[in-house]
This record gives C-alpha cells, sequence and structure tokens, in this order.
C-alpha cells in the first residue's frame, strides 16, 4: 500500500478511526502563479500544508508547513474556508483512517528558495491554465477554485 491512500465519496472506503486538525496553503507568487507541491506518499499535486502540531497556533502551522514542504517563508492573509466532508477520508500505512478535517489559508510568499522535502518530491510554481494537466485530488482542486474566487465568506462543509 503507497503511504497514503485518498477515498472520496467512495462507498468501498474504510471507515475512519480519527481526525486530526490539518492545514492548506493557497499561496500566489507576483505573477499569479500557485505554489504547488508533488507529494511523496501518493504522487498527487496539492497545495502545500499539513498537521497542526501541540503548541502551535493554526497560522503557525501554515507557516511551518509550507516552510518544511516547498522551502518558501509565507505570511497568512486570509482564510478561505473549512473542509471536513466525512466522505473524504486518507488511509495511512500504519492503519489510521483519517477523516478530513482541514482549514485552507491564503497566504503570500515572503522569501525563501524552491527545495523539495521528506514530503514533496516536486515543487513548483504553476501557471493557472496548467493546473488542469496535473494529477490532483478533487478535494484539492476544490480548494484552488475556492482560493481563485476570492469568495465573500468562507467555505465550509
Amino acid at each position: 500500500m503507497p503511504g497514503r491512500i485518498d477515498y472520496y465519496h467512495d462507498p468501498d472506503a474504510p471507515p475512519a478511526n480519527s481526525i486530526v486538525v490539518a492545514v492548506t496553503a493557497f499561496i500566489l507568487d507576483e505573477s499569479g502563479h500557485l505554489l504547488m507541491i508533488r507529494r511523496t506518499d501518493n504522487d498527487l499535486y496539492a497545495i502545500p500544508g499539513g498537521a497542526q502540531e501541540v503548541g502551535e497556533t493554526i497560522s503557525q502551522t501554515v507557516v511551518r508547513e509550507v516552510s518544511e514542504e516547498t522551502g518558501i517563508l509565507v505570511e497568512v492573509t486570509g482564510f478561505i474556508g473549512v473542509y471536513s466532508d466525512p466522505q473524504h477520508v486518507i488511509a495511512f500505512a500504519d492503519g489510521e483512517v483519517r477523516q478530513e478535517f482541514s482549514l485552507c489559508f491564503r497566504a503570500r510568499p515572503v522569501r525563501g528558495e524552491l527545495r523539495t522535502s521528506s514530503e514533496s518530491k516536486e515543487v513548483l510554481w504553476v501557471e493557472p491554465a496548467r493546473l488542469d494537466d496535473l494529477t490532483i485530488h478533487p478535494s484539492i482542486r476544490l480548494r484552488i477554485h475556492h482560493g481563485f474566487e476570492h469568495r465573500a465568506t468562507p467555505f465550509y462543509a
């Protein structure tokens, strides 16, 4: 089994046995390119993010996760939405099956150089027109769509 399998509205998905607070970050550069990673655990393209650790604020989680996965230091500038669909579960190789619970934030790059990590085999700035060429999970596509919409109110589901 890969390190992670995402099940999305799949009747054969295993039942969830945990919920973990996680974040994702929608980050555009000055040219309007979106910061993306290619995950090492499932080989899909995604916006950077990960789980909150004890002792940090949710904004600190965003900054830490983006820096760890991409080499880019960011400043959180806004909130896009809450993504908690119980029909999206993530099965990990260790037996954990996590119900999705992710807060998506808007952030801006401050400094840094693109680099990969143990969680990202590729890090790149993507032109919006090229997003359809990438293999992206539907839940991440939804966040990207909402990020480009500049919604007046946050999404929550």
